[in-house]
């Protein structure tokens, strides 16, 4: 009897320490199984340009409005820094380097994850509630084929996108700022720019956008199809994908950069 109960204690303090792991597991499970439908066919192209036109139609102006102040706060700290070491000309190159690294790709994504990422969700969410999903697999229809796919590649592929006008905007706005505000030579700024900067910069830039942009899709979805409890359970599943989306893309951040200063040497002058 008494080796009966030390069992199922063990078993319950065993299942209390994995139960945390479970949502990881299911997460997995579900972008394991939205990959394999994406080589499906037919594909809902309809779908797909109507959720990539929804997803820039709420994305872009708020994209652009907070990579301005981007580029200007980090033109300023590093302007401020490199004056006191007097190196103020490589203000352009480390501001720009870190414009097209760092800040487009997490303004960008955060955007798309905020705002088209819980307008998924709470869509998803919706469909959940209502046995819309339960409907489309009783008729032989895949949810994740007509409704899921569509939705993550839109996501993606407005996240690359805007990440190059996030990009631009906020070398614009970096250039201005050093210019007109810290009194900068703008010969010296486009020359430290030029000098420093590397095709890859851009790259691994643009690649971020579209890992941040899969993530948030592959997240908000998941968080949308797995709602519970009527409307209120939709309302948590909203807050919860944009929550896991922000420490996801970050994670996944520090994971790129760090794999990226490895592979590739910075440029020396």
């Amino acid at each position: 009897m008494s080796m009966r109960v030390s069992a199922t204690a063990e078993s319950s303090a065993s299942s209390r320490a994995t139960r945390p792991l479970v949502p990881v597991g299911e997460l997995f499970l579900f972008a394991t199984a939205v990959l394999r439908q994406l080589f499906r066919r037919p594909f809902q192209w309809r779908e797909f340009f109507e959720q990539s036109w929804f997803v820039t139609r709420v994305s872009l102006l708020p994209t652009v409005l907070i990579t301005v102040p981007f580029g200007a706060v980090l033109s300023l700290q590093v302007g401020s820094l490199f004056a006191q070491l007097g190196a103020q000309s490589f203000t352009g190159a480390v501001a720009v380097l870190g414009i097209v690294q760092q800040a487009a790709p997490l303004a960008t994504v955060t955007i798309i994850a905020g705002a088209a990422g819980s307008a998924v969700a709470a869509d998803l969410g919706a469909r959940k509630i209502r046995d819309e999903l339960d409907a489309l697999e009783v008729m032989g229809i895949s949810p994740i084929q007509r409704l899921i796919v569509p939705r993550v590649l839109a996501m993606t592929v407005v996240a690359v996108l805007l990440n190059g006008v996030a990009a631009a905007v906020g070398v614009i706005g970096g250039y201005a700022f050093n210019v007109l505000v810290q009194g900068g030579s703008p010969g010296a700024y486009l020359t430290a720019f030029t000098a420093l900067a590397q095709l890859p910069d851009l790259y691994v830039g643009e690649f971020k956008a579209l890992l941040f942009g899969l993530v948030a899709g592959i997240v908000a979805a998941h968080r949308g199809v797995t709602a519970k409890g009527g409307p209120q359970g939709v309302g948590d599943g909203v807050n919860q994908s944009v929550i896991v989306s922000f420490v996801l893309l970050f994670m996944v951040n520090t994971i790129v950069s760090a794999v990226y200063y490895q592979l590739v040497p910075p440029k020396g002058l």
